[in-house]
């Protein structure tokens, strides 16, 4: 039986390849060794999310700035979520406690990406206490301002790719984490 309703669902596919190959690089760069051995993320759940939200957001903050982005913003926002509840019943938690810790998942992210959205609009040292606060656990601001600089240079790279080949996913985080800290920017 052919469904009638195939020729939208064509439509979705390279959509769906897209946030697939977003997400992917979302999860590879936040379990990037570097951040646990260079930077003192704490190599648990809580750090890797961390990490996970913390990249998400770089990603989400560059797809705001592209017109006609809504849709690609909201299915990679809905990839995450799919992701941390398919993680939360791996994990084995119980099928009427997935829904609350998915609340704390959303508000733990809206509460970042909104620190991060003012601390990175005042500069890096703000945005690095904010690091140091979420991320860090409130320890090592020296590895916080490291991050903060990371974070900048995948900022401005991002800020760099052209539009088209930002939204196809035809780009690459930063490399590995330096153990020297770079000079960011003033504020």
């Amino acid at each position: 039986m052919v469904w009638p309703f195939n020729k939208f669902s064509k439509a979705r596919a390279p959509l769906q390849r897209t946030i697939e190959s977003i997400y992917g690089m979302i999860v590879t760069q936040a379990r990037e060794p570097s951040f646990y051995r260079e930077l003192g993320v704490p190599d648990t759940v809580n750090g890797r999310f961390d990490l996970v939200v913390l990249h998400l957001w770089i990603v989400l903050r560059r797809l705001r700035s592209i017109a006609g982005s809504a849709p690609l913003s909201q299915a990679l926002f809905d990839h995450f979520c799919e992701d941390m509840d398919a993680n939360l019943r791996e994990m084995g938690v119980g099928d009427l406690a997935v829904p609350k810790r998915m609340q704390a998942f959303g508000e733990a992210f809206y509460g970042r990406s909104a620190a991060y959205d003012l601390a990175s609009a005042s500069g890096s040292e703000a945005l690095a206490r904010a690091l140091c606060k979420n991320v860090l656990s409130g320890h090592g601001m020296e590895n916080a301002r490291r991050l903060a600089n990371y974070v900048d240079v995948a900022v401005v790279g991002f800020d760099q790719i052209d539009e088209a080949s930002f939204a196809a996913a035809r780009w690459t985080f930063p490399g590995k984490i330096k153990p020297q800290v770079l000079e960011g920017r003033s504020g």
